[in-house]
């Protein structure tokens, strides 16, 4: 990973109302609280060397993604995004064909806020859309309609921008076979470059979640459909989306040739990032391999209210209270990450490289393991390359657990 320019994830935990199925670390915040927030990050980002120091990592000082993510980042005020800027230019050297990406949701990205992400480079719009069907957004919270998520597409295409994703979430409550291939169609007609769809995880502690617990009919609990339907939806998607030029490069994730999110792509393949802001994830190189830290997802810990928090990471053996979690990956966690990471993606692991990183004696050891879900149609296992089958990336995660080494010995 060394060499490799980093990429930059800023969490913006922000919402203007909150999904009723959602339970992340975000919510609905007055406009003070959104500057300290701001300005807390910007003293993150500038303590960023430090923190990786502290670790043993590098952190690369080229960068060639930036990606806001939340929350509702567009909720940003046109000086709070060029706050965060200088703060990372600072610190970071940003390249000119860097992807910056923007999540957002329909209507909630100002005329102001808009002209200045584009000046600052800004070249990508990730779209929560969700559904095309009103009544289906509505049910879980989204304020936006059909028409206004037509229109910003529109409107973001006449500002020059031209990487827009829209993402569909298939198991939404009231959808049918119908109106889900109503999103789908609605979608490909858009001819935006990428969809990401995903399945309807309902968090337990969310609302929509306890009320479907409890068997109650508030948040349309009642009528959410069942996770077989939604799987069968999901598949005729990625039937649809092939068959319209969007290709499925991971499991969630269709684009058209070239327009993968870079961004993500850095997850999948294990190479570095660094996250800034509420329960962000970062991963760097150290003298063993990676590291991986995390910052706390309780806001009032996060902007220091905690009086014995430290505002840098401390891995567990350098002892102290810390409100960033820190670990040191193992070459058997790092090998199982890059079967884990890149099965997700389609065109799979290859052992040739898994062997050149870890040696013969950990695929020796997992071997078992890949033989017996490659023989329950789970993957397809080359002489060189391991892939997940179409039935595989439905059930991925059942996949990924038997890989695990511990299991496969």
């Amino acid at each position: 990973m060394r060499g490799i320019p980093v990429g930059v994830y800023i969490s913006v935990p922000f919402c203007k109302a909150k999904c009723t199925f959602c339970n992340f670390a975000s919510g609905v915040f007055a406009a003070d609280r959104m500057q300290g927030y701001v300005d807390h990050v910007c003293a993150e980002i500038r303590k960023a060397r430090e923190a990786a120091k502290r670790l043993g990592a590098v952190l690369d000082r080229k960068a060639d993604s930036v990606y806001f993510g939340g929350g509702t980042p567009s909720l940003l005020s046109a000086g709070q995004f060029r706050q965060i800027f200088v703060a990372l230019r600072d610190e970071l050297e940003i390249a000119t064909d860097a992807e910056i990406t923007l999540e957002c949701a329909p209507g909630q990205l100002t005329d102001e806020t808009l002209a200045e992400l584009l000046q600052q480079g800004m070249n990508r719009i990730s779209f929560g859309v969700q559904s095309f069907v009103d009544r289906e957004s509505a049910a879980v919270g989204r304020l936006h309609t059909r028409q206004q998520c037509e229109a910003e597409i529109t409107r973001l295409r006449a500002a020059g921008i031209h990487e827009i994703n829209l993402d569909l979430i298939a198991g939404l409550p009231h959808q049918t076979a119908e109106s889900w291939q109503y999103s789908v169609e609605q979608a490909i007609a858009t001819a935006v470059p990428h969809v990401s769809v995903y399945m309807l995880e309902v968090d337990e502690e969310s609302r929509l979640g306890k009320e479907m617990l409890a068997h109650g009919t508030r948040y349309h609990a009642s009528a959410v459909p069942s996770e077989d339907d939604a799987a069968a939806w999901y598949q005729s998607a990625c039937e649809a989306f092939d068959g319209a030029g969007l290709r499925q490069y991971e499991i969630s994730n269709f684009a058209r040739q070239g327009h993968a999110s870079r961004h993500n792509l850095k997850y999948w393949r294990r190479q570095p990032y660094i996250g800034f802001g509420l329960d962000a994830h970062s991963m760097l190189s150290n003298s063993t391999g990676a590291v991986r830290f995390a910052n706390t997802s309780d806001m009032d810990a996060y902007l220091g209210s905690a009086a014995d928090a430290s505002p840098l990471p401390i891995l567990p053996e350098m002892g102290g209270s810390t409100n960033v979690d820190a670990k040191i990956i193992s070459r058997e966690e790092a090998f199982e990450e890059s079967l884990f990471l890149g099965l997700r993606l389609n065109d799979g692991v290859s052992l040739g490289a898994l062997r050149g990183e870890f040696g013969e004696a950990m695929i020796y050891e997992t071997m078992p393991a890949l033989l017996e879900v490659r023989d329950a149609g789970l993957v397809e296992l080359g002489s060189d390359q391991i892939r997940l089958t179409a039935h595989g990336r439905m059930v991925s995660n059942e996949v990924f657990s038997r890989l695990l080494l511990g299991s496969a010995a």
